[in-house]
């Protein structure tokens, strides 16, 4: 049995689970592909019934590196999104979760549907940016206890993992930015992170020209981890030197300070930490790439991201030294 999107994958089981566990009366009544993913596949399923129509998302972990990981994975955002539900940050309810795939053709999350949409056209980004450094200072000021406190961050990168480019004309710059996360991490005081804030992880409504553009939903918690808040600024605003050019990339930092978030008074240790993010992009940002193109930025190729990161990594040195 394969669902209405035509992804081509068996959901029969998957399906049956959902039923089960929506409110009495209640049954899909078609589903929807969501496009722009890279770790799992995501379905947006119309729901029917008594109360009157609503839409829930199911994300599903089908590729077999993740499949390995879904039960870790899952699990903490089941248990983050419950955090969540009692603080000021836009996320998603939790409605069930079978995270080992006991019930499930695949490991599966189902959840609430956030309002809004992903925004990652040129046009309007300052606007965007701004909202997207105050939503972050929010995540980092979320209070844990020691239960509800998420696993430490984890790099997602080493020095003998960083994959150079093959065609690169600037061989001594990929040297020394590795030269760079050879060190020891630096000290740091923790906070609630992410893990994998950007643009493609955030939903905005309104138009950014008016007064009514807001942030509505930031979704994908899998990562949340305890760790430096300027692990965060650092993937952002990598993500954002790919997706707009590099200097939005370098501006983003400055707009956290500016809404009130904290980041290391050592230029040294920040230029470690945005490095650390940026070489696990290497050598073209792949898993970026793929679904922003997906998205509709058919302009961000290949080769357009492996040069925004190297001029990314080049700034970084010109800034922070």
């Amino acid at each position: 049995m394969t669902d209405a999107d035509g992804s081509g994958l068996s959901w029969a089981a998957t399906r049956t689970w959902v039923e089960k566990v929506l409110a009495e009366g209640e049954r899909i009544e078609s589903v929807q592909w969501l496009r722009g993913g890279w770790t799992s596949q995501m379905r947006r399923l119309y729901v029917t019934g008594p109360h009157g129509p609503r839409s829930l998302v199911l994300r599903s972990f089908v590729k077999p590196f993740f499949l390995q990981h879904a039960p870790g994975l899952l699990s903490r955002e089941a248990e983050v999104l419950e955090l969540l539900g009692s603080m000021d940050v836009p996320a998603a309810d939790l409605i069930a979760v079978d995270a080992t795939g006991e019930h499930c053709d695949h490991p599966s999350l189902l959840m609430s549907l956030l309002p809004g949409d992903v925004r990652l056209d040129d046009a309007g980004a300052p606007e965007r940016v701004e909202l997207l450094a105050r939503q972050l200072v929010d995540i980092h000021r979320v209070r844990v206890t020691e239960a509800t406190r998420p696993r430490d961050y984890q790099a997602w990168t080493a020095p003998e993992r960083v994959r150079v480019p093959e065609a690169t004309d600037r061989p001594a710059l990929w040297r020394r930015a590795v030269d760079v996360i050879r060190r020891e991490p630096p000290l740091y005081k923790p906070h609630f992170l992410h893990r994998d804030f950007h643009p493609g992880n955030v939903l905005f409504t309104g138009v950014s020209a008016d007064a009514d553009l807001r942030i509505s939903g930031v979704v994908d918690w899998v990562e949340t981890s305890w760790g430096p808040s300027d692990l965060d600024v650092a993937h952002c605003s990598t993500n954002l030197a790919l997706l707009h050019g590099v200097p939005v990339g370098m501006s983003f930092a400055e707009r956290y300070v500016s809404a009130g978030g904290q980041l290391s008074e050592s230029p040294l240790d920040h230029l470690y930490w945005r490095l650390l993010d940026a070489l696990a992009f290497a050598p073209d940002a792949e898993k970026v790439g793929v679904p922003w193109r997906e998205l509709g930025r058919l302009d961000l190729t290949a080769d357009v991201l492996a040069g925004r990161l190297e001029e990314y990594m080049q700034s970084l040195f010109d800034h922070f030294g």
